[in-house]
């Protein structure tokens, strides 16, 4: 070989022809000479390695009995091939001790290229197999210059050769021992753990085809040792890609390995037969579940706020980790791992099934809306929606992997919340009534002129609040709440009802419990009111509200009422009698009190007000008139006359009053006159011609009813009486139907008094037979 050399330097263009007409063979049969020499040297190499821990190939104990198989631990029992204290040194870097001297040499002519180093290639002490191609390539790729100057020609020979080296190296190197092994993949020197344990398991490979069948202990333990040594591998995969987006930015290369060693295995799997990338996804998921549970999370005890404050750190921390994964991690794979989409789908298993979690901790109704709100608003449009995360996130799914379930069983449980904390919150109004008002007897308030309490405002502004904050999640939990709020508040009418009877009978018949009544027929008629704002989204439930609303008021304006028949009716019974026709005193009563009463309707709002002045109109209609039929009273010595005037009189003076009331029981105007025009007539004659203006406003005026009001007059018998009865009846026969309009009855409700007199009905040809024969 020097001869050649020093020949090529005195000619070089002739060396150059020589080495160009015989290169193929003259490089064939150097390369040979080289393997040759090469090979020798490894297997003494290897022999000397070798010779304290001869017979052994190195394997670990497996413990068969224990499923959870662990890292191999330096410090357990391993097979006798390796003593203690052994160097962990690779073969690979006595075989490159062959060529330091060599590459020493080329280090000023063969300038190496750039490339990024990762860990094991860091190490002095662990050389790469690797490594050692390269510098044995450019070991002959030296030998190659001294005989070939043709740089194309040279290229395509050193990829040759390098093939051929490879082929050689395989053959002729001999893996680490199961602990050096070991002791590799717990420093994290992943590149030459994950090929010493290929050739590890090759050379089993080989030692199982040659048995011929035959399992032997020693091939039984190596087997346990391969594998514990590959799950040994995987676990530390999974532990550095689990904590890799927790890692400095110095130890990212790691990621290059592993990604790597996966693509290799899943290429030509190993002892573990497949499975890595999947391994590599639990790993992503590990290390965002360990994300996720370092999130701040306080106790309830502690802050009310625990969770909207926890929700707020967790979506934070989820940004971050995906714009780490964005901008650094996924640069360490290759594109074929998918490395953003696949931490985006961890992030909405992983967060679905915390969500689970928290679901359960969640009792209060504000806890469980930040919880809906978050699912349903804030993780896809300000977490995946987040700008700082696109354009990956363009063709991402956005939503949280959770039950199907799930969500629904949190929306009808916030709406369970609902109906509890919309009742706690009514029962808490009546008892702030009764604290601030019933118990010192607090005049209500006015607005506008009329009598108010803050009662319908705070339900209103409660539920309102509760139904728009649920509609900003979802428009079907909006209706949901409406229903929910609905529902329990059908229920209150009867509640404060009880409540306001237990705790202000007592104030009955004072002023002050009219007021009430007014007050709370006023803000229920409100509630009412703004509740049909939610007709449109639950007919049925504002109907049924509706109902329990109206029939509250309607037994509070009859309190109102009953109120008024009591006081008034003393001076009622009174009106046509004796007294009455001489004396004023009961009727001013009457006029005062019911004077009283239309004031308290100004404070009352419409329109209960006006159906409350109606019902007070037609009472005291038809107790006024009523007492004409109750025979008290019979005017004689032209009596009637006065009787008549003083009823117009009246009639008019109460006429005006449920005017001002804003009565609109018009129908009712024309009784009195009418009366008291029959009443006043000094002709009897002259009675059945006033009779016709009454009979058609009144059909429900009988026969009974006229013979009342004639007897009041003093017309008790005789043909003046009959002729006036008959004439009534022609008239209420040519109306066609007796009973008339029965929506407007009056006569029809009085309590007519039978007379006593057997004789004031007779015919008047009956009454001559008994008079005496003069």
């Amino acid at each position: 070989m020097s001869e050649l050399m020093d020949k090529s330097a005195e000619n070089p263009e002739e060396d150059t022809v020589s080495v160009n007409g015989n290169s193929k063979t003259l490089n064939n049969n150097s390369l040979k000479g080289k393997l040759k020499s090469l090979r020798n040297s490894f297997q003494r190499q290897s022999a000397e390695e070798r010779s304290p821990i001869e017979g052994s190939k190195g394997i670990l104990k497996a413990d068969t009995a224990s499923s959870d198989l662990g890292p191999c631990d330096p410090s357990s029992p391993l097979s006798d091939s390796l003593s203690v204290g052994s160097p962990v040194t690779s073969p690979l870097k006595t075989i490159g001790r062959l060529f330091q001297r060599k590459e020493e040499d080329e280090s000023d002519v063969t300038p190496q290229k750039s490339k990024r180093l990762t860990r094991s290639n860091t190490d002095p002490g662990m050389p790469t197999q690797r490594a050692f191609i390269r510098r044995s390539l450019r070991f002959f790729g030296k030998e190659k210059d001294e005989f070939c100057g043709n740089k194309q020609s040279l290229e395509e020979e050193e990829e040759n050769m390098e093939e051929v080296v490879r082929d050689e190296l395989q053959e002729t190197y001999t893996p680490l021992s199961v602990m050096q092994i070991n002791q590799l993949i717990e420093k994290e020197y992943l590149e030459d753990a994950h090929q010493n344990l290929l050739l590890l398991w090759r050379e089993f490979q080989q030692e199982r085809d040659h048995s011929n069948g035959s399992s032997s202990m020693d091939l039984v333990k190596k087997e346990n040792d391969i594998m514990l040594l590959y799950k040994y591998l995987r676990e530390k995969i999974t532990t550095i890609v689990c904590n890799s987006n927790s890692l400095p930015s110095s130890n990212h290369e790691l990621l290059v390995t592993v990604a790597d060693i996966i693509q290799k295995e899943e290429k030509e799997p190993g002892a573990l037969c497949g499975g890595w990338m999947q391994a590599w996804r639990d790993a992503v998921d590990q290390g965002v579940q360990v994300k996720v549970e370092t999130v701040a999370l306080e106790h309830r005890e502690q802050n009310a706020s625990w969770l909207a404050i926890h929700l707020a750190l967790l979506g934070k921390t989820i940004v971050e980790d995906l714009e780490n994964v964005k901008s650094v991690l996924q640069l360490f794979y290759p594109p074929s791992f998918r490395v953003f989409s696949v931490y985006v789908q961890s992030y909405h298993r992983v967060v679905g099934q915390h969500l689970k979690n928290l679901e359960q901790q969640a009792t209060e109704l504000k806890d469980l809306y930040h919880l809906l709100d978050w699912i349903i608003n804030t993780y896809k449009s300000n977490i995946m929606g987040s700008p700082s995360l696109q354009p990956d996130m363009k063709n991402e799914n956005t939503d949280l992997q959770l039950s199907e379930d799930f969500l629904q069983e949190l929306k009808e449980k916030y709406c369970y919340k609902v109906e509890k904390d919309i009742s706690s919150s009514l029962n808490r109004l009546t008892e702030l009534e009764h604290e601030d008002v019933w118990s010192k007897s607090r005049s209500p308030e006015k607005d506008e002129g009329f009598l108010v309490s803050q009662l319908d405002m705070d339900i209103w502004t409660k539920m309102k609040g509760l139904v728009m904050q649920s509609g900003k999640i979802d428009g079907h939990l909006e209706q949901k709440v409406a229903v929910s709020c609905l529902v329990q508040l059908k229920k209150f009418p009867k509640s404060f009802e009880k409540e306001f009877q237990c705790h202000c009978s007592a104030l009955r018949p004072q002023p002050l419990w009219n007021e009430y009544n007014i007050t709370y027929i006023n803000s229920f008629a409100a509630l009412q009111k703004h509740m049909g704002e939610y007709r449109d989204v639950c007919p049925d439930e504002v109907e049924g509200l509706g109902k329990e609303v109206m029939s509250l008021i309607v037994r509070l304006r009859q309190d109102l009422e009953n109120q008024f028949k009591e006081d008034v009716k003393p001076y009622l019974m009174k009106m046509m009698t004796r007294k009455w026709l001489s004396h004023d005193e009961d009727f001013d009563q009457l006029y005062s009190r019911t004077r009283q009463v239309s004031e308290n309707c100004t404070v009352m709002r419409p329109p209960h007000s006006q159906e409350f002045a109606n019902q007070l109109h037609y009472y005291v209609v038809r107790e006024y008139i009523g007492q004409l039929m109750k025979n008290n009273y019979s005017c004689k010595n032209q009596k009637h006359e006065k009787a008549a005037a003083k009823i117009r009189q009246q009639w008019g003076k109460l006429r005006e009053l449920f005017e001002d009331m804003r009565s609109t029981q018009d129908w009712l105007y024309p009784a009195g006159d009418e009366l008291s025009d029959i009443i006043g007539q000094r002709n009897k004659a002259d009675i059945s011609d006033h009779l016709e203006p009454l009979v058609v406003h009144y059909p429900d005026f009988s026969r009974k009813h006229l013979t009342a009001v004639l007897n009041f007059r003093g017309l008790k018998r005789g043909s003046e009486h009959q002729l006036i009865l008959q004439r009534l009846t022609e008239l209420r026969g040519n109306l066609g139907n007796s009973d008339g309009d029965r929506s407007q009855v009056l006569f029809a409700d009085m309590e007519v008094k039978a007379n006593t007199d057997c004789l004031s009905n007779l015919p008047f040809f009956c009454l001559s037979i008994l008079r005496p024969n003069n």
